[in-house]
Parts: structure tokens; sequence; C-alpha cells
């Protein structure tokens, strides 16, 4: 069975940083693109980053690219991302992803139920 746990939001002010963690398990992880969605309220899911495992290649999304950084750890099966200069706007619900077989770009653009998702983790950032 696929998990996906996530941890690490919090409550910040602007300008902080935060590293949120996506431990999986329940698949072989080469085999997976792995990445994060968020969700603001009154919003849909939108895409943040997302990498392949076995090739370390990463897509993201334009509203946190320069501040985010996405990152694997093979070994811990886990997946990190470190988003600095922490802005009001991205307030929202963190949901790590994962999807077999794919690209980091395809992890990105596929319809919402090719994804397996997790339960998501609030980052809230205070101006």
């Amino acid at each position: 069975e696929v998990q996906l746990v996530e941890s690490g939001g919090g409550l910040v002010q602007a300008g902080r940083s935060l590293r949120l963690s996506c431990a999986a398990s329940g698949f072989t992880f080469d085999d997976y693109a792995i990445g994060w969605f968020r969700q603001a309220p009154g919003k849909e899911h939108e895409g943040v980053s997302c990498i392949r495992n076995s090739d370390g290649s990463t897509i993201y999304a334009d509203s946190v690219k320069g501040r985010s950084t996405i990152s694997s750890d093979n070994d811990k099966n886990t997946v990190y991302l470190q988003m600095n200069s922490l802005k009001p706007e991205d307030t929202a619900a963190y949901y790590c992803v994962a999807i077999p077989n794919a690209s980091a770009y395809g992890c990105y653009e596929a319809p919402y139920s090719f994804r397996y998702w997790g339960r998501g983790t609030q980052v809230t950032v205070s101006s």
C-alpha cells in the first residue's frame, strides 16, 4: 500500500523558511516521481514542485522558483521541499504526491486521479 506522510508545516513569519518532508513507503522509490501540491482556502490544487527519483530531474512552479528546492534521500525514501523567503500567499495545505513511471513534468501535469496523495500539512505564513 502506497503511503505518503507529510511533516514540517507550521506557522511562520513572512521571509522565514520551512522544510517539508514526505516519508514514502509501499513502493519502489526509484520508480516514482514525487512532488508537492498545495491548496489554499477556496482555491484549486496547485502544483509546487516534483522530482523524478531515478535521475533527480525537477520542475517548479513559477510562484516558488528561486525560493524553493526539492530533493530526495533515496536511502530514507523521503522527499524534502525547502521553502525560503516565504510569503503570505504561500499559505496553504501542502500535499505530497507520487506517481509511478513518470517524469517530473508528468508528476506535475498528470490528472488528479493519476497520483497518490498524502493527507497534507498546513503552512501558514503571517505578514
